[in-house]
């Protein structure tokens, strides 16, 4: 890596699936990183967001 060249944070893209940029209010964004700081071990606020997708979709019957 070049001097100039910063690292980016986190980890590197896996080049699947689509970015989606969602805002949230300030209640919704602690709730969820109250969440996930909770889990075992604790996960990021994408990894929460998918999380609660997956189980929200499958109680709805929409994802096996």
């Amino acid at each position: 890596m070049k001097k100039t060249e910063r690292k980016k944070p986190g980890p590197k893209p896996t080049g699947k699936g689509f970015l989606i940029g969602v805002r949230l209010l300030p209640n919704l964004l602690k709730a969820l990183d109250t969440w996930a700081a909770r889990q075992t071990p604790p996960v990021g606020r994408p990894e929460a967001i998918r999380h609660m997708l997956v189980d929200f979709l499958r109680r709805h019957g929409l994802l096996p």
